[in-house]
């Protein structure tokens, strides 16, 4: 009996024991670190380091998106829908994309894809205000596209810059409004020049600045700035198999901007210049290849063009049933072309009425041909390259 009741006596005392450290435990972890060892200490907030002036270019950054910003906008488009038992018509939200002033008349500048399709398109500021816009013009061979809006008072456009003096590792800056985030500043250089990018259309645009500001959707239509704050370019794309910034950004070049948007604005259109003759790039494929020759077949010379009074020769059947080459156009202005849509680029960097050298390989021989560049369709003549136009 003694021997249990001992036996029991230990066994509360280790039971008791064992809660006492548990709890010790708890409380010791429980406890801040300065209880713990020293007893309880005053504390107060670290005192911040002096930073000092910023640096210039971190100053001319900030000048440039401040005096910037207010000449972007975030553009948001709607479509129609018709629900099928009901037939009721809804209008739900489309897409949206970014844009900027183009000048004091309301006129707001984007890309085309930001609103093809749309039914309606609404034009917000920085300062909060929003705007029904109409479609003015748009030209898909650019991807642009001019809206105009109404009673917004007099917006300052941004700076105009040019495009044909740009380098490779210029510092360039886009600001947009990438998957909603409004007004948001990337910057960059100009990773290379004279791009090309098929377009949703299965056509080509010609002529882009490449550059790793990042760039992603809801940057279409932006600007895309140099570092004196002007306009250098139209943001339209990225290369990205996700779908988000891969550092591999397209922009349409002010140069070419600033040569459409007038017609677009005037016209509601834009008219190219052409040279009036038949091209197919299928074709032309087949038959630059057999002869060995880069460049662009004129298949058929307009009767009355600019290019028949030049003394251009087209493609034309032998006696005897066999394909005999006519006048393939291998370089314009001493710029080497080799497909139909590096011709239409080339071309699109002149006006209607400006006056171009070929440079073309007839019979085996090169030759220098001086036309005239005339309004596309004119003297009866035929769309160039089916899929490429407007």
């Amino acid at each position: 009996m003694e021997q249990k009741a001992g036996g029991d006596i230990f066994l509360r005392r280790l039971k008791w024991l064992t809660l006492a450290i548990i709890v010790v435990i708890v409380v010791w972890y429980a406890a801040p670190m300065g209880l713990r060892l020293f007893g309880r200490e005053s504390e107060a907030p670290r005192p911040v380091t002096p930073r000092g002036d910023l640096a210039a270019d971190e100053k001319a950054t900030i000048a440039l998106f401040e005096r910037s910003r207010d000449s972007v906008v975030f553009i948001a488009t709607t479509q129609r829908v018709m629900e099928f038992w009901s037939r009721n018509i809804f209008t739900i939200p489309r897409g949206a994309g970014s844009g900027f002033v183009w000048d004091e008349k309301g006129h707001i500048i984007t890309n085309y894809h930001v609103i093809a399709g749309a039914a309606e398109a609404r034009v917000r500021f920085s300062d909060g205000k929003e705007f029904t816009a109409t479609l003015v013009g748009a030209s898909p061979l650019h991807d642009l596209a001019v809206l105009r809006i109404d009673g917004a008072g007099k917006r300052a456009p941004l700076p105009l810059g040019t495009s044909g003096d740009l380098k490779v590792g210029q510092r360039v800056f886009a600001i947009g409004n990438p998957f909603g985030l409004d007004w948001t500043l990337t910057t960059g250089i100009v990773s290379a020049l004279d791009r090309s990018l098929k377009n949703e259309d299965g056509g080509v645009v010609e002529h882009l600045i490449q550059t790793d500001a990042a760039i992603n959707p809801g940057n279409s239509g932006g600007p895309l700035l140099d570092s004196a704050g002007r306009l250098i370019g139209v943001n339209t794309a990225i290369y990205s198999p996700s779908g988000a910034s891969a550092g591999v950004g397209f922009a349409v070049p002010v140069d070419a901007v600033n040569r459409v948007v007038p017609q677009l604005i005037s016209k509601g259109k834009y008219v190219r210049p052409a040279l009036g003759i038949d091209v197919d790039q299928r074709t032309n494929d087949m038959v630059t290849a057999q002869m060995g020759v880069k460049g662009v077949l004129a298949l058929r010379v307009q009767p009355g063009s600019t290019a028949a009074m030049a003394g251009l020769v087209g493609a034309r059947m032998a006696t005897d049933g066999s394909f005999i080459p006519g006048d393939i156009i291998t370089a314009v202005e001493g710029k080497p072309v080799d497909s139909v849509p590096a011709l239409l680029a080339r071309l699109d960097d002149f006006k209607i009425g400006e006056h171009v050298h070929l440079t073309i390989r007839r019979e085996g021989k090169d030759k220098d041909v001086l036309v005239t560049l005339q309004a596309e369709g004119q003297s009866g003549q035929h769309p160039i390259e089916p899929g490429l136009g407007e």
